[in-house]
């Protein structure tokens, strides 16, 4: 079970290819999510939410597994948290396009979902940075991206309010 954890908590070794695996890692979830969505014509919303609701909690479970297998606290090989973090806009991106929200390119969308989501999770502000600085667990290496996904969120849904 260790081994299943690991990959997933590497994004099935993602997490090892590069200086910047999350940079990576989002930039991947972006792409799939956009060929699952926007080319291969995939709509279910519903399906979406649940599934990326049990990844949310078995990946807890699964970091904390991994952990032990890294030497940091918050291992940059683990980047499951990233495609949690960065799979929330594009969730609300699904839902923007079913509600006819989408105002100007739908690409436009997925880009700014990208940028902003990896401008919140470098930069960490609060409250991103305070699950990231004070929990050094499995708990603090998924929140902070959820945090940096829920102002990405809240802005892309202000955007398509404006456009």
């Amino acid at each position: 079970m260790k081994k299943i954890n690991i990959l997933l908590s590497t994004f099935f070794g993602y997490g090892y290819l590069t200086k910047i695996p999350g940079t990576l890692t989002s930039t991947v979830i972006t792409f799939f999510i956009y060929i699952a969505y926007e080319i291969l014509g995939y709509t279910d919303l519903k399906f979406s939410i649940i599934f990326f609701i049990l990844l949310f909690f078995y990946s807890f479970y699964a970091v904390k597994d991994s952990e032990s297998e890294f030497k940091d606290k918050d291992p940059r090989q683990i980047v499951i948290d990233e495609v949690l973090g960065q799979s929330m806009p594009l969730i609300l991106l699904l839902y923007l396009n079913q509600t006819n929200q989408i105002n100007i390119s739908i690409e436009i969308y997925y880009f700014l979902s990208f940028v902003l989501f990896r401008f919140f999770d470098i930069l960490k502000p609060f409250p991103v940075s305070y699950f990231d600085k004070n929990f050094k667990n499995c708990f603090g290496i998924i929140m902070d991206d959820i945090m940096a996904g829920l102002y990405t969120m809240i802005l892309i849904y202000i955007i398509s309010l404006k456009f």
